[in-house]
């Protein structure tokens, strides 16, 4: 007969202690059979009954509660705001290749720098399109979770990580086989399987809530929550696929390290396989595009590493990118469907953009019903008419466009599309200034008003956390916003007074606002949204004049003998500083307190004095915001356009326009190499 179990009132502190950790090494272990291995052993309904028995222990003796306890995963306060986690090693960013023929040259080159004509053993794995963290385990306990954020910090999002049921909170759950590491930094990919994105999305519609654009951003915005209920609440998994820092374990190749976390507990995609030479490489990523399809989840691509850690060490590192590894991503995804109709929308400047409002259609796990048209002679080149079938394409798979129209389907019927005379949404007159329509209502217009003070908020200009699009929208329609200054008179009575909104999220947004009021001078100036000023040009700004007065005193005479200002941006500036309804928010932002910063002065005699860069493409191993800060601490300019004036255009994969013009106007054209020898020369 089987023994009865003590009421939980009637266990003695040692006889709790001996069970709590018994029920913890239970249910760890059912974690990893249900969550990592697919394998459960039990039903839902026992497991629940033995986490229910432990928390009832751990409630009534509350010294006995460890950090690795089951109990655990959803019990932190929410956070006022995220921290920072250095990350020891850092988290490199990959190179990528297109298609198959980029593919075969990363083994071309990596053979040409081990100097070998033999083929290259490599791994090769699914590329998921998710966010990319680091796990960090001391003694087998998890200490702390982060997002890579630029590669060297990123945020602590501990909390949200251990809500994730696949990650262990402490390693090992098959008892000893393997000798844990007294510290390993884990690295790897959070992301929501494609069924769970649609379940999350199907019960924000049906309480009103904003829908997720795809999965990755479901990931993304679920393990930024400040409140960890928020992202127990959402499905969350990962797959793990490398190492930081490891003490207490080596292993000679990459094959062997993923063995080791598997072993630790934690989840490794089943679909990584060891491959040689080219042939290898390209079988690999036709599999795997071939059955993207069915996975269960988002990817772009695969990625591919060197599988000899010895040789790895030997490729090195390329500023932040590794020589031996590439993400190879797939041909981006298409679909047929319909044009139901044409629409205009209404920029922050008043520009017209026209939008295709599509027949639904799915194209890699995402719903897409709009696609831009960018303006009317990209309409008429295209010769889009509304109930024309047309090619939908997610550029880099996310941001949808037309392709092309299916002329041989094209209805009798079908309509050519118009630009209207009059703004749509305030029937103010339009203008056409060179490929461009404009709303010449200013920010009478209600499209307008909201799209300028989204900017003012936004991060690379006051960075105001929470007050979202929807929010901007609310403040506008019931007039408590009519110019960006209004921001700052904002009260806990006015917000209180809209719908959706709780005493909690007033506070932190009224907190955000009164932080925000001494932003660095670029920021500021950024935020003002003048034409033709964008975050390069503000700084150009911010550092020749040192104060917004002094800005708003300079003439179109004086602004054209800086070296980075043209005509019309001259023009633009000035004329800014002319519009009395603009010095009028000015005044009143000064009223209400915010105090701009006044910027470093330019370094003298830095290495790149004087010279102007333009940056173009995809930088490798690089930000565009890191280039550009190199740029200017060595004395030197970093413009958004070419011109005459342009001293030197950085080119990286798949350059546009920029690089075209400065082809045109003779500009000298360097690469990310060049570049960064002459920053550092």
């Amino acid at each position: 007969m089987a023994k009865t179990k003590k009421e939980v009132t009637e266990l003695s502190k040692d006889e709790a202690s001996k069970e709590a950790a018994s029920l913890r090494d239970d249910l760890n272990r059912h974690n990893y059979l249900y969550y990592v291995l697919d394998a459960p052993e039990i039903p839902d309904v026992e497991y629940d009954r033995l986490l229910r028995r432990l928390a009832d222990i751990e409630a009534r003796f509350p010294a006995i509660l460890s950090a690795d306890s089951p109990t655990q995963r959803v019990g932190a306060k929410p956070s006022e705001k995220f921290g920072t986690i250095t990350h020891t090693v850092p988290m490199l960013s990959l190179d990528n290749a297109f298609g198959e023929k980029e593919a075969s040259e990363f083994d071309e080159r990596v053979r040409k720098l081990l100097k070998t004509d033999g083929p290259v053993e490599y791994v090769a794995e699914p590329k998921i399109d998710g966010l990319a963290v680091e796990l960090v385990y001391e003694d087998g306990i998890l200490i702390s979770g982060s997002t890579r954020g630029d590669g060297v910090t990123g945020e602590d999002v501990t909390q949200n990580i251990r809500t994730i049921k696949s990650v262990p909170l402490r390693l090992n759950p098959e008892g000893g086989k393997v000798k844990i590491p007294s510290k390993i930094e884990i690295r790897g990919e959070v992301y929501l399987p494609l069924k769970k994105f649609e379940a999350v999305n199907k019960e924000r519609a049906k309480n009103n809530e904003p829908l997720f654009a795809n999965p990755r951003n479901a990931a993304a915005g679920s393990l930024r929550q400040l409140d960890p209920r928020v992202t127990a609440a959402r499905p969350l998994d990962m797959f793990c696929y490398g190492v930081g820092e490891v003490k207490g374990a080596s292993f000679e190749t990459h094959s062997d390290m993923l063995r080791l976390i598997g072993s630790l507990g934690l989840k490794v995609n089943p679909l990584i396989e060891t491959v040689t030479g080219q042939g290898g490489i390209l079988a690999y990523y036709k599999k795997i595009e071939t059955s993207r399809e069915t996975l269960g989840y988002e990817l772009d691509g695969v990625v591919i590493k060197v599988n000899d850690m010895a040789l790895q060490k030997q490729l090195g590192v390329l500023t932040r990118t590794p020589r031996w590894a590439v993400a190879c991503k797939f041909k981006a995804k298409q679909e047929m469907t319909t044009v139901k109709g044409i629409t205009v929308q209404v920029g922050r400047t008043g520009a017209l953009t026209p939008v295709a409002e599509l027949e639904a259609v799915e194209i890699g796990g995402v719903t897409v019903e709009r696609a831009t048209l960018h303006n009317e002679n990209e309409v008429l080149r295209k010769d889009v008419r509304i109930g024309d079938t047309v090619i939908i394409e997610r550029a880099g798979d996310v941001i949808p466009e037309v392709v092309s129209v299916v002329k041989e389907k094209r209805p009798k019927a079908a309509v050519p599309f118009e630009m209207p005379s009059k703004c749509p949404e305030c029937r103010a007159m339009v203008e056409k200034i060179g490929a461009i329509h404009f709303c010449t209502g200013g920010l009478s217009c209600p499209a307008q008003l909201k799209e300028s003070i989204r900017h003012f908020v936004s991060k690379h200009a006051m960075d105001i956390e929470g007050l979202g699009g929807k929010h901007i929208d609310q403040f506008v329609e019931a007039g408590l916003v009519k110019d960006a200054a209004d921001i700052y008179g904002l009260t806990e009575k006015d917000i209180l007074s809209l719908e959706r909104w709780a005493k909690k999220s007033m506070e932190n947004v009224l907190t955000a606002i009164e932080k925000s009021k001494t932003p660095p001078l670029k920021r500021f100036i950024h935020a003002l949204g003048i034409i033709g000023v964008g975050e390069s040009m503000a700084s150009v700004l911010a550092k020749r004049y040192g104060s917004i007065e002094s800005v708003a005193k300079t003439t179109e005479e004086e602004l054209l003998s800086i070296r980075d200002v043209g005509p019309e941006t001259a023009r633009s500036i000035a004329d800014f500083f002319k519009e009395k309804h603009n010095l009028k928010v000015l005044e009143k932002l000064a009223r209400a307190g915010v105090k701009p910063q006044t910027e470093e002065a330019v370094k003298e005699g830095g290495r790149l004095s004087g010279k102007t860069f333009v940056f173009t493409g995809e930088l490798k191993g690089l930000t565009r915001d890191e280039a550009k800060a190199m740029v200017e601490e060595e004395g030197g300019s970093a413009s958004g356009s070419v011109s005459k004036k342009t001293d030197y255009v950085v080119a990286g994969e798949a350059a546009g326009g920029k690089l075209d013009k400065a082809k045109a106007l003779n500009v000298k054209i360097i690469d990310e190499d060049a570049f960064l020898k002459l920053v550092k020369k």
